[in-house]
């Protein structure tokens, strides 16, 4: 299986408040992410954004998985 390019998520400190987006464009990760957590499918989420890429919903997957895969320090 391929890997995903996570270049496909750009920050950038004037653009939606510096949240990650799809590639440049004014498409926060975050709101893939809630469009597939409310049922949305890639199909569905594709045809209301046309400029979005398959590789852009997976990305956002990717970049999401990515930022939650930290260490968990447990003091006793």
């Amino acid at each position: 299986m391929a890997t995903v390019s996570l270049q496909r998520i750009t920050i950038e400190p004037g653009k939606c408040g510096g949240k990650p987006c799809i590639r440049g464009m004014r498409i926060r990760v975050c709101d893939v992410l809630q469009l597939l957590a409310n049922g949305a499918t890639n199909e569905e989420i594709l045809a209301d954004y046309p400029c979005l890429e398959r590789d852009d919903i997976l990305a956002a997957i990717a970049y999401a998985a990515r930022q939650t895969n930290h260490v968990v320090v447990e003091v006793a």
